[in-house]
């Protein structure tokens, strides 16, 4: 018998008259604490058991299992071990059976009756009077991956949860998996994901990642497009994730004032985790219990963090899903992006996020041209970048070549100036001017006029690009004139389309060497991120980046005095419209063995236990 131990029950005052409604409970079985919502899915009527399983508990467990035939108790339960974090032999204390019949095993209590609907196979938890009870197991957010942890509520609104665990953190939620069936419907049924903070959902405060804002503003009354279209997939939202504020580019000790970076799991523990999705780059690396996050990739905010902690992710093409309800940086550059450790969900919540705009094909380039490629071995990921291209060149039956951008377009462009030059500041003054017209103005004004012209507190990575961009007597017309030259050179040249194979070449860089960036190491004050760099490219020609782990590199930590490990990434560009043909040359090179699943922990390779975590551990 599964030991019960109740939590408490979570209420709330909601007027004068001291009406009072359930926000849901909290319980503890066998040592692993659960939460109840607050509204039961089903009432079972008739059964006499019910009453007298009631002697010491508030709620008893119990299992609902679906069979066609004879009921084998003991396969039944070992599946479910195997598919669910959610249920446990405890929920063995009773069961109810659909669609059979047979009697259970003598041993184990049978609970009869009538249900007021149907249930879903899984682990559920029933009180004296018959409601039963949808079981969603507590999981401590040790890796300060989730700026607030949320549960679906009345209609399509989202609350926050109203429940914590041990751990120093925020406690998140997640429903059993074998609540859950996919259909062509709903793609993503019971997929936890996590949603960057800058995405609005219904009920839900949004804080761009700064306090003032948070508090200032009230809950959103929209539902941003791309996390609607993953919740009509039958996604679960789980939680929104931290981001480094106003989505600009952070480091961890210098940058982040009003709200503390995520932690990235990847070595000892105390590497940068890159930004502005730290908390999904994190969280995804991390947590075997969340599958997607959503985040955003502006000039690296997906690509960044998915390279440091060696899970794939994508920037995709420009406009590919229309961002109503998103905070902006540049709008002529925001893209929402996925992270995630499996190719095949990742492509899978693709199509749910971007509908019909995502076209799937199956037919490749055989040219690849890769940007600053190792030829030479003088690292270990040296030779795992050559290894890894003379797979995919393999794989494709393809010519690699390498490809000089800024001699191929000075040679092309003889009376224009070096590229360098021409795109230096074409980042810079898109994100900040854009972004002063569009939060920074209205922020102020909004805060001024409640506050008698006070202003709120914003971080110093922010408010030092605002300044410059106040300043910069370039506009962002000249920004966007210059971006354009480059994007219609590429679209004749490295980044063409073709009818046969989408895109006429697949087009590989550098992503991560397994480099160091501590996060306990002081830095000067920010600047301003001018120039041009592979990272960059995608960022203004519009087309897809997707980033690949292939493997990982030694370090000896400075912080644990041992030998310990970072991930080696490449990141594969293809012409604009062409992430379905990526999303579908990724999954085959997995389904082939050439890349792998991306395991949580320590390392992305063996996975282990998360050295050094935030918070206290199990």
């Amino acid at each position: 018998m599964g030991f019960l131990r109740s939590l408490g029950v979570v209420g709330f005052v909601s007027s004068v008259q001291a009406a009072v409604s359930s926000t849901g409970f909290t319980v503890s079985l066998t040592d692993i604490d659960y939460f109840l919502p607050p509204k039961p899915v089903a009432n079972i009527a008739g059964c006499d058991i019910i009453a007298s399983a009631f002697k010491d508990a508030d709620f008893v467990p119990f299992t609902v299992v679906k069979v066609n035939g004879t009921l084998d108790i003991a396969s039944t339960t070992a599946q479910y071990a195997e598919q669910d974090d959610v249920w446990q032999e405890a929920f063995l204390e009773a069961l109810y059976i659909q669609g059979s019949n047979q009697p259970a095993n003598s041993s184990v209590t049978v609970l009869t009756g009538t249900t007021s609907s149907e249930l879903n196979p899984g682990p559920y938890f029933i009180n004296a009077a018959g409601n039963v009870y949808e079981a969603w197991r507590l999981y401590s957010d040790k890796q300060g991956a989730f700026f607030e942890s949320v549960i679906a509520s009345d209609g399509d609104s989202y609350s926050v949860l109203p429940a914590s665990t041990v751990g120093q953190k925020l406690a998140i939620a997640v429903p059993s998996r074998l609540y859950f069936t996919k259909t062509t419907e709903k793609p993503l049924a019971g997929v936890r994901m996590g949603i960057k903070d800058i995405y609005d959902i219904k009920g839900l405060r949004t804080s761009n990642g700064n306090r003032a804002w948070y508090w200032f503003y009230p809950p959103a009354e929209n539902t941003a497009t791309p996390v609607q279209n993953l919740i009509d997939a039958g996604a679960v939202i789980v939680g929104k994730m931290v981001t480094s504020q106003f989505a600009n580019g952070e480091v961890a000790t210098a940058d982040w004032v009003d709200y503390h970076e995520a932690f990235n799991p990847r070595g000892e523990g105390y590497q940068d985790t890159s930004s502005s999705s730290s908390g999904g780059g994190a969280g995804e690396a991390s947590y075997p219990w969340l599958d997607v996050t959503l985040g955003s990739d502006t000039g690296g905010s997906v690509r960044g963090p998915s390279q440091v902690q060696g899970i794939y992710g994508c920037r995709p093409s420009h406009d590919i899903v229309s961002l109503e309800h998103t905070m902006p940086l540049s709008p002529v550059l925001d893209t929402a992006g996925l992270l995630a450790r499996n190719p095949i969900l990742w492509k899978e919540a693709a199509q749910a996020m971007y509908g019909s705009n995502l076209t799937i094909t199956n037919t490749y380039p055989t040219r690849v041209q890769t940007l600053a490629w190792p030829t030479t071995v003088t690292s270990v990921s040296d030779q795992l970048l050559i290894d890894f291209l003379g797979n995919v060149t393999d794989f494709l039956d393809a010519n690699a070549t390498a490809f000089n951008i800024t001699a191929s377009f000075s040679q092309d462009n003889p009376t224009l100036a070096p590229l360098t030059t021409i795109l230096n500041l074409t980042y810079p003054l898109l994100i900040t001017k854009q972004q002063i017209g569009l939060v920074r103005d209205p922020f102020y004004a909004d805060y001024a006029a409640k506050y008698d012209g006070r202003r709120p507190f914003v971080n110093p990575v922010p408010l030092a690009r605002w300044g410059w961009g106040a300043n910069a007597s370039e506009t962002v017309a000249e920004a966007i004139a210059n971006k354009t030259t480059f994007m219609n050179w590429s679209e004749t040249t490295f980044l063409a389309p073709s009818a046969q194979t989408c895109s006429q070449s697949l087009v590989m860089y550098v992503g991560s060497t397994g480099r160091t960036s501590y996060r306990n190491t002081y830095l000067t004050s920010p600047g301003v991120p001018f120039g041009f760099s592979n990272s960059r490219i995608s960022v203004f020609t519009e087309v897809p980046d997707f980033v690949v782990p292939i493997g990982e590199v030694a370090y000896n930590s400075t912080i644990t005095g041992h030998v310990e490990y970072l991930p080696v990434t490449v990141d594969f560009m293809v012409a604009k419209g062409c992430d379905g043909m990526l999303f579908s040359l990724i999954q085959d090179l997995y389904e082939a063995g050439i890349v792998k699943e991306s395991l949580t922990g320590r390392s992305g390779i063996t996975g282990g236990e998360i050295l050094l975590k935030r918070g206290l551990g199990y």
